[in-house]
């Protein structure tokens, strides 16, 4: 296999087993996992709520404004990561999709078409008609198997009525020839308020969950990722108590799940900005697995918050807000912030 990603020199002082002279080399890849907002094609789809995301509705969605929403977010997708990497992301979750179509025509991008991704997509049942997905490089990752989960919610009122949420897309392949399994979500929102929708993102906690140990029942040393937006900070209790998460590496046991984004949320970053407050409901979260000490297969480095300057806003009430996309002046991004991790692999002679 042709090796796509970028060799650099890392010194490493801050782990016991390196001394603090000690210099290696190794291969350096990012995941990525970003919330698109909205990404819609133009069409109006009679099975779902996208009336205001066509050129008659409410945002006059026209073909020139996707357009130039995807020119956009490629833009966005094809720098995450390259500070240390070199390329764009081996591998990334979205959400706020809505359709096939609209990856297709992302990855088509100028700034993404030489790189090769496929794409792996399952319709959700959701009422706005937007799922999640993960696209990948062709070249360093194989997919062998993927699956919806659905996330049966009812009304709390009407119990026989049910409401109709995203799925978790599970896939399972080959990183460069290691087996790896992800999990991409976007739990529901905190519409009517977050205590009020708290049950919801508790039991797509439970569902999620119910998959990484089914995933650890048949494959105890698997390499898990769950990423997404889950519409809860890591200290929430969906996160902490349901999913069963930590925010500390050296408390990671096998099977258990390590949140790096526990101490970026401690400091006060954040990946979206609501009434004057910061959230960090973009994460990655990863299994015991990857964050073993032996670099002869790929592990945990890091993980950041992709918020260059650009994608803030510069002025005005919303100063250091992220950029969301504006249909009028048809600049923006998306009013989330991606998330990234490294895994780093340990180059032989």
């Amino acid at each position: 296999m042709r090796r796509v990603y970028f060799l650099i020199p890392l010194l490493i002082h801050s782990y016991n087993y390196l001394s603090a002279q000690e210099t290696k080399e190794y291969y350096i890849i990012t995941l990525a996992f970003y919330n698109l907002e909205n990404l819609f094609d133009t069409e109006n789809d009679p099975l779902t709520f996208d009336d205001d995301r066509t050129p008659t509705g409410k945002y006059q969605w026209t073909e020139e404004k996707y357009r130039s929403k995807l020119i956009n977010i490629s833009t966005v997708i094809s720098e995450i990561g390259r500070d240390l990497s070199g390329k764009p992301p081996i591998l990334i979750g979205v959400c706020e999709i809505e359709n096939r179509k609209v990856l297709e025509d992302l990855i088509a991008q100028k700034k993404l078409q030489t790189y090769n991704y496929g794409i792996i997509h399952l319709e959700s049942p959701d009422r706005r008609g937007i799922d999640v997905a993960l696209l990948y490089r062709k070249n360093v990752f194989t997919p062998t198997y993927y699956k919806n989960f659905e996330l049966y919610l009812f009304n709390d009122q009407e119990p026989s009525i049910r409401i109709f949420t995203r799925d978790q897309l599970l896939v399972s392949g080959m990183l460069d020839g290691e087996k790896i399994h992800l999990i991409i979500n976007h739990w529901p929102s905190r519409r009517g308020g977050e205590v009020q929708s708290r049950s919801k993102r508790i039991k797509a906690a439970q569902l999620n969950r119910r998959i990484i140990d089914s995933l650890f029942s048949s494959e105890p040393y698997a390499k898990i990722i769950t990423m997404g937006d889950f519409n809860d900070d890591p200290t929430n209790i969906s996160i902490k108590k349901h999913l069963k998460t930590l925010g500390k590496k050296d408390d990671v046991s096998m099977k258990e799940l390590f949140n790096p984004m526990e101490k970026m949320h401690s400091k006060g970053i954040g990946t979206l900005a609501w009434r004057d407050g910061w959230n960090l409901f973009d994460q990655i979260i990863l299994s015991s697995e990857l964050l073993k000490r032996d670099f002869s297969s790929y592990r945990y480095y890091k993980a950041g918050v992709f918020n260059k300057s650009y994608l803030k806003q510069k002025e005005g009430q919303y100063n250091r807000y992220p950029f969301r996309f504006n249909t009028d002046s048809e600049e923006g991004y998306s009013d989330h912030f991606p998330v990234y991790v490294y895994l780093i692999k340990e180059k032989k002679d």
